[in-house]
């Protein structure tokens, strides 16, 4: 019997979620991801990571950009007076952790997953919310046409503002700061992998919490990133790394200094 109850109860969620995702397109969130549809059509875009080779000097330069950053970037904002275009976040522990720092961050939008005001009953001013697709993490994920639709997940954040600004029409997208490595991990396998040689971000404060957050798995995010330069490949974008260093290897890399502003 208690087979026959879990099977209903699995069966009612299911029916549940697929009439709110055929649904979502129609509601005032939906539309509101709809008219981001090509905004920034053949314009280029950088995504910014936090990982420690980021420089406030190269932000700098970024000041009339179309850019995404990510999670706890304020830390950053000391040191320098670029701001994000947009900003991003779906680790549902540093969002609860940092949400009244992230509030107060002034950008064009932010983008969180729809169970962020649903299951933690935080919303935050200029934001959008989008459905969050989850697949099978052994195999590389489903790349987003359609943001309205949902995005697909990717373990890294990075993956989503891709996503997102393809949506918008970007067709040249530079990743800074995405160093693809962290002193603490997991692999596919469950194991824990330690490298004491690795600093994680830009500042140590960052994540002074690490050990209440979730651990990165770097070959789930790697096969993200390979799917995204698959898709980029086939449309006509372009995606390097215009990270200084790092171990992302996937894309094209690039020096910074040598983009022209």
């Amino acid at each position: 019997m208690e087979k026959v109850k879990g099977s209903i109860s699995t069966s009612i969620y299911s029916t549940k979620k697929y009439i709110y995702e055929l649904a979502f397109p129609f509601s005032r969130q939906g539309k509101s991801m709809k008219a981001l549809k090509n905004i920034h059509l053949n314009k280029r875009c950088f995504i910014i990571g936090n990982g420690p080779s980021l420089r406030a000097k190269d932000l700098d330069k970024l000041k009339h950009e179309v850019t995404f950053a990510f999670n706890r970037i304020y830390y950053i904002f000391d040191r320098t007076d670029w701001r994000p275009m947009y900003y991003c976040s779906e680790d549902d522990k540093t969002i609860f952790k940092s949400k009244e720092e992230i509030n107060k961050i002034e950008v064009k939008n932010k983008f969180f997953p729809v169970n962020i005001p649903r299951d933690y009953k935080i919303n935050f001013d200029e934001a959008m919310y989008y459905i969050f697709k989850f697949g099978d993490r052994t195999v590389e994920p489903e790349f987003s046409e359609n943001i309205v639709k949902g995005i697909y997940w990717g373990n890294t954040v990075a993956y989503t503002a891709i996503q997102l600004a393809v949506y918008m029409g970007i067709k040249e997208i530079y990743l800074l700061g995405v160093d693809h490595n962290f002193s603490k991990m997991v692999n596919d396998k469950g194991e824990i992998v330690i490298d004491e040689t690795a600093k994680d971000y830009f500042i140590e404060k960052y994540n002074t919490d690490k050990e209440d957050l979730y651990i990165p798995n770097i070959e789930v995010s790697t096969r993200a990133f390979i799917s995204a330069k698959k898709y980029a490949d086939k449309n006509h974008i372009k995606i390097f790394n215009a990270t200084r260093g790092g171990k992302l290897d996937v894309f094209e890399r690039v020096e910074f200094d040598k983009i022209h502003f």
